[in-house]
């Protein structure tokens, strides 16, 4: 017997269906419902817009556990969500309650009538109509794709941020780092300050230009602020002073960076006071996050499961060098990825720090590599892999053969939604 999806599931089942593209990078059909609703957008709380390729939805993390620790609340919007929809809104700090997601999509749906709109675009007005109807201090907003032609992209922000740029959507975005930095440098806005993160000096250059020409106020990494690890700790640095900080609770050097940039934005708003809570507080599943429970868990026995999202060549990269500050263990990587990504390019950085690699399909995924694909990506990467037919498998056989192992999880957000949901 087939079970079909009721409230919020159903609604955003059949909003799938209103266009025959995922992604299709133009405004007029946001601002075309966003009329139709009366504007929403304009009513939410002061919002600060994140764009980049890595770490928006860490900073974006670490901000909000900084502004709620200086006694603020955030309504926040990110994506893609792991485990459930309801984790893209968080209203005043908490995900949205599945009846008025319900009412929103529906209330969306009705306003959009039979009119192609993609996915996002409106699931992005009802986060919008939502965060109108709640009061809060603030409206944190990740980017979806690029930044000038995202949904996101209808707001006057107080704040923008731009974190690392690099390869990533290249047949959306364009082929180039250059191209890229414009189309993440779109969310820049007339004489609102930007914290940009560190960046590929021809990206800095892009945004640097974008800035110049509409009077938009940088704070550069490496320029304006500085942000290192001593002794266990953080320090931050800017022309007001030297902040002493925790280590961040996310685990990773880029993490070090990312804390860098929510402290930059806590500083341009004023919020300093909660510094400290970003570093200690902030939660941001599947980066780099270890699991300690669940059937996967228990499949694992005594070897450590770790579980993680990044899925591009610099994200690669981050995770190798975050994986060498652990205590030493055997590293067997379970991966999936999806065709649109550089599989090779990910999985290169982590050829010298993993001894296998075990590749798997992502379940229910349309645009999953197979898992042969994978193995061949990783062959391709100089590692040493193998097939499995689920992660659950792969889990058990790598306990088996090596019960001291360090087993990450990898590849993909997808991926990891998965993980999350199986494992309870």
């Amino acid at each position: 017997m087939t079970i079909r999806p009721t409230g919020s599931d159903a609604i955003l089942e059949r909003l799938l269906s209103l266009h025959p593209k995922v992604i299709d990078l133009v405004l007029d059909r946001v601002h075309r419902l966003l009329e139709a609703l009366d504007h929403p957008e304009r009513a939410i709380p002061p919002a600060i817009h994140i764009a980049g390729t890595n770490g928006k939805g860490s900073t974006l993390a670490m901000l909000r556990a900084g502004l709620e620790g200086a006694g603020e609340t955030c309504h926040a919007y990110t994506s893609p969500h792991l485990a459930r929809f309801h984790e893209r809104i968080r209203l005043a700090g908490e995900p949205i309650a599945e009846d008025e997601l319900a009412d929103l999509l529906a209330e969306c749906e009705a306003a959009n009538g039979s009119q192609p709109i993609t996915f996002f675009e409106i699931t992005t007005c009802a986060a919008f109509l939502a965060f109108a109807r709640h009061r809060a201090d603030w409206t944190l907003l990740e980017v979806g794709l690029g930044g000038r032609l995202d949904a996101t992209n209808v707001i006057a922000p107080r704040l923008t941020i731009v974190t690392p740029v690099s390869m990533d959507h290249e047949a959306y975005l364009g082929d180039t780092i250059e191209k890229i930095a414009a189309e993440k440098a779109g969310i820049l806005k007339p004489g609102t300050p930007c914290i940009v993160g560190p960046q590929d000096e021809r990206a800095l250059e892009v945004i640097e230009y974008r800035a110049a020409r509409l009077g938009a106020p940088l704070q550069v990494h490496g320029q304006h602020w500085h942000v290192r690890e001593e002794a266990g700790r953080l320090v931050f640095e800017d022309e007001t002073g030297l902040m002493d900080l925790p280590a961040p609770r996310l685990i990773g050097h880029h993490q070090v960076l990312n804390a860098g940039m929510a402290v930059a934005a806590l500083r341009a708003l004023g919020r300093q006071r909660g510094a400290e809570a970003a570093m200690t507080c902030a939660e941001w599943p599947a980066r780099l996050q270890r699991l300690t429970h669940g059937p996967l868990v228990e499949a694992a026995g005594p070897a450590e499961l770790w579980l993680d999202g990044g899925h591009n060549p610099a994200a690669g990269a981050a995770l190798a060098e975050a994986l060498t500050r652990l205590p030493p263990r055997p590293l067997h990587l379970v991966c999936g990825m999806l065709r649109t990504k550089d599989a090779a390019g990910y999985m290169a950085p982590l050829a010298p720090v993993a001894e296998r690699l075990h590749a798997v399909s992502i379940p229910d995924e349309a645009n999953t590599l197979t898992a042969a694909e994978t193995l061949a990506a990783a062959t391709r990467a100089g590692l040493v892999a193998d097939a499995a037919p689920s992660v659950a498998e792969a889990v058990a056989g790598i306990a088996a053969a090596s019960p001291d192992a360090r087993i990450l999880i990898c590849g993909s957000l997808y991926l990891a939604g998965h993980v999350l949901r199986a494992n309870g």
